[in-house]
């Protein structure tokens, strides 16, 4: 037992234990993911199955020993390491995905990689064939001037959704509100990308005004010195807060990537559809999850989880089982803040499977699908909720007390709570001033 535990923090090492990240420690990253490239090559090759499940445990030993191994030092710093242990898990589930696949990853119409189904000749494994994909384009700038190896690999290790690929089948795609144009799609990506900005600023600073849950040690989002009206109020605000800012955040994110996609590496603008659809509008849990959140970590959660869920227990258990490997992410990427575990992450997305499965049997008993304004109300009780205590262990972790938006660009730090803050002083309301910060 303490042969596994030794080994366990050889691979993973207590947070005080992990290193300060430096310039000079790039090069550790960069060789960290070599193995990984080289997985991604061979799952775009046939006849690679061995090589990459001996390849695998390299792949998985590389990057958790690298990406836990170092941290970003200093207050506040939380969230860039609850980053990197993301990215880590990522890219762990990516290298599962391409090893335990006998045929490797394929693109839609594809019978082995690079090789069209019902086809006699073989392409390139970059190519794309008519109607491969919901999003076919042509050959890239970057496709021609890279290795086909290469561009085989990058493409494979940054494609998330799955457009144009058998793993992505059945991905929904929220539809396209922009125009295709290339210079009027990047104008509204990049107002879209500002707009997240705002919104993540402004959810943020207003988290950072809440007693304890600003500080980087944490703190509960239920205030205990508050009576328990203006407590829940209070938690209420900051858990939709946090939520809104996530969301917002995703999106920013989404939208720079885009920029680079279709502004400097020239991929078609219909290659880059939205990655939310409203979520605040669904009006079920099924609505919710499958299509109007976002799908990057779709294939991620089915690989911690639902594949081993479906061969115990059919449907039922590929949903049981990939609600729990969400779960196992979110907790693990948490545990990136250096504060410990917390099983509510896990009991939270665990939750929503009999959730689910509970509208499926309301549908069958009364003919009726979960829908409308009770079906939104549903909703926002299973996430606003009972998701209040999954928010409160974030923050208690110190979630909240870290920064995501620096403060010297933090236009509601420097604009907008200044402003506040006059205001109120100006109309006599020192109560309220007070609340605002100094």
């Amino acid at each position: 037992m303490f042969s596994i535990h030794h080994l366990y923090r050889t691979i993973i090492p207590y947070p005080e234990d992990r290193i300060p990240i430096e310039q000079r420690h790039a090069l550790h990253f960069l060789v960290a993911l070599l193995p990984m490239m080289y997985m991604a090559y061979l799952a775009r090759r046939p006849d690679t199955f061995l090589l990459r499940i001996m390849l695998l445990p390299l792949v998985v030993l590389s990057v958790l020993g690298t990406f836990f191994r170092f941290a970003v030092d200093g207050v506040g710093y939380g969230p860039n390491n609850w980053g990197l242990a993301s990215f880590a898990l990522v890219i762990v589930a990516k290298a599962i995905d391409y090893a335990w696949r006998p045929e490797g990853m394929l693109k839609i119409g594809e019978e082995k990689p690079g090789v069209l189904a019902k086809s006699p000749h073989k392409m390139n494994g970059n190519a794309h064939a008519e109607g491969a994909g919901p999003f076919p384009a042509p050959s890239s700038v970057w496709q021609r001037r890279l290795p086909a190896w290469m561009y085989d690999s990058l493409e494979l290790l940054l494609t998330n959704r799955g457009i144009g690929w058998k793993f992505g089948v059945g991905m929904h795609l929220p539809k396209e509100h922009r125009f295709l144009e290339r210079s009027a799609f990047l104008s509204e990506t990049l107002a879209s990308c500002l707009h997240s900005f705002l919104i993540v600023d402004a959810c943020e600073a207003f988290i950072k005004l809440v007693p304890g849950v600003k500080s980087p040690e944490g703190g509960s989002i239920f205030r205990p010195e508050l009576p328990i009206p203006q407590r829940y109020i209070l938690s209420t605000a900051v858990h939709i807060a946090t939520g809104s800012g996530i969301g917002a955040g995703f999106e920013m994110c989404y939208d720079l990537s885009t920029l680079i996609g279709v502004g400097l590496f020239s991929n078609e603008p219909s290659s880059w559809p939205p990655v939310m659809d409203h979520p605040w509008l669904s009006d079920s849990l099924h609505v919710f999850w499958a299509k109007r959140w976002h799908q990057l970590l779709r294939e991620t959660f089915f690989v911690f989880g639902g594949f081993f869920g479906g061969l115990a227990a059919g449907n039922v258990g590929t949903v049981f089982g990939t609600f729990i490997g969400s779960g196992l992410f979110h907790e693990c990427s948490a545990y990136g803040l250096g504060h410990g575990f917390d099983p509510y992450v896990i009991f939270f997305f665990a939750l929503q499977a009999p959730l689910l499965i509970l509208e499926r049997v309301w549908t069958r008993t009364t003919g009726h699908r979960v829908k409308g304004i009770c079906g939104r109300l549903w909703v926002y009780f299973c996430i606003v909720i009972l998701g209040q205590p999954l928010v409160d262990s974030w923050h208690r972790r110190g979630f909240g007390g870290g920064y995501i938006i620096d403060p010297r660009i933090s236009p509601t730090r420097l604009l907008l709570i200044p402003f506040l803050r006059w205001f109120t002083e100006f109309l006599g309301l020192h109560s309220v001033s007070v609340l605002l910060g100094r």
